[in-house]
């Protein structure tokens, strides 16, 4: 009962935040943005066409946050909490179900996923992350500990994938790479034959002269 007391606590102080119209917009737009974890989709493919070098990493991170997103839409119809009651919320949902927050579990699986591609990755998608979590909260939507469990369970399952989003990148920046690739390689290197040491011969020595009869 205290943990749900708590719950029902922080999700009104939170929705009280609401009350504020710029403080609303924002909450609505992140909420509309993170539907079915789009925008972070979105950018998964965004980033994918403009960083070539890890165009790979940035759509297996998209595919990891599409899989969190399946597994909250399972646990949601498993365990069937209702949503929040008592005060109109500021965005209509798309299920009826809030255990756990698929907002919250994309949100959570794109920070660890993009996470792994540093740096911007690491920089730009946590932030936003936890942006996305609070506002389900804002608009009412959800308790704290559907976002809670949402967030966690989205971690868990992109950890699990995180080495494979990295994955093994090239040492060293393209260019460097294809400059080295036209420097011709000594044929020593490669276990050819040496060059001598001296590639000139040495000049023969002087003839000795011997003095006259005396």
């Amino acid at each position: 009962m205290r943990y749900s007391d708590a719950d029902h606590r922080l999700l009104s102080s939170l929705r009280d935040c609401g009350a504020r119209p710029r403080v609303a917009a924002v909450a609505r737009a992140f909420s509309f943005a993170g539907e079915h974890g789009a925008v972070w989709l979105a950018g998964g493919a965004l980033a994918a066409a403009v960083d070539r070098e890890r165009r790979g990493g940035w759509l297996r991170g998209a595919v990891v946050v599409a899989g969190a997103h399946l597994v909250s839409m399972g646990v949601k119809r498993v365990v069937r909490r209702p949503r929040p009651v008592g005060r109109e919320p500021l965005v209509r949902t798309a299920g009826r179900h809030s255990f756990p927050s698929s907002h919250a579990t994309s949100a959570a699986a794109a920070a660890v996923a993009y996470g792994a591609l540093r740096p911007a990755g690491a920089r730009l998608v946590p932030p936003l992350a936890a942006a996305m979590c609070v506002s389900r909260l804002v608009v009412g939507v959800h308790y704290p500990s559907d976002v809670l469990a949402g967030a966690l369970l989205g971690a868990a399952t992109a950890r699990l994938g995180a080495g494979w989003v990295g994955g093994p990148r090239p040492l060293g920046n393209p260019q460097s790479m294809r400059a080295s690739a036209r420097t011709p390689i000594p044929p020593s290197s490669l276990g050819g034959p040496r060059p001598p040491a001296h590639p000139h011969p040495p000049a023969p020595p002087a003839p000795r002269t011997t003095g006259a009869p005396a």
